[in-house]
């Protein structure tokens, strides 16, 4: 399929890029889909989270109250669960939330993702362009001549480039990547999905 190709201005340059089938109109594959971006959000988390359980809390060992004769409930320790500042029963502990996932499955989830754009009419293509210095008034003017100012954007540049990914950090509900690492999250996560020229050749290289 072919999609026009606008100047950073938002301005139709007369010229189109071509769009491979087999990467950006593809039938759509949800599980695969929900499979990459479950391992991606896995991956973020630290795993760090800890609760002390009764062993491991400070505290007396003395016997709280007789064995028997309270008529209530037999109490051996201040540590119990039970009372306010006992240990913790079962709860959580370090661990690694990673998991695998065939690659073929992830190819699949980023070919899924951007037909899905492609499909929703959220993608369009940018002639390639260069910031001579990190200014970050720049960026906001590509933006808001691209239309989408205040959507949370993707932008995707073929290789990287020091002052585009510095003029576009601090802005709200951006953001860039390179074409060879981009994942399924972020695709899906974006409403709109900017494409520099020069990108596409690289995305389709990856994913083919």
């Amino acid at each position: 399929m072919n999609i026009a190709i606008l100047n950073i201005k938002g301005e139709d340059t007369g010229r189109k890029a071509k769009l491979n089938d087999e990467v950006f109109k593809m039938e759509p594959n949800d599980h695969a889909i929900y499979l990459d971006v479950k391992q991606y959000l896995a991956n973020q988390r630290q795993g760090t989270h800890k609760s002390k359980e009764r062993a491991e809390i400070s505290g007396s060992t003395r016997k709280v109250k007789k064995q028997k004769g309270t008529g209530t409930a037999r109490m051996g320790s201040v540590k119990s669960p039970l009372l306010r500042g006992g240990g913790t029963v079962f709860g959580p502990k370090p661990r690694d939330y990673s998991f695998k996932l065939n690659k073929k499955v992830k190819v699949l989830a980023r070919k899924s993702a951007l037909s899905y754009k492609v499909l929703e009419k959220d993608i369009m293509v940018v002639e390639d362009f260069k910031l001579e210095t990190p200014k970050t008034k720049f960026y906001i003017d590509i933006i808001n001549g691209l239309s989408v100012s205040g959507k949370k954007t993707l932008m995707v540049i073929p290789e990287i480039d020091k002052n585009i990914v510095l003029s576009g950090r601090n802005i709200p509900k951006v953001k860039i990547a390179l074409a060879t690492d981009i994942n399924t999250y972020d695709v899906l996560n974006a409403d709109k999905l900017i494409l520099c020229e020069g990108s596409i050749a690289k995305i389709e290289n990856t994913l083919n």
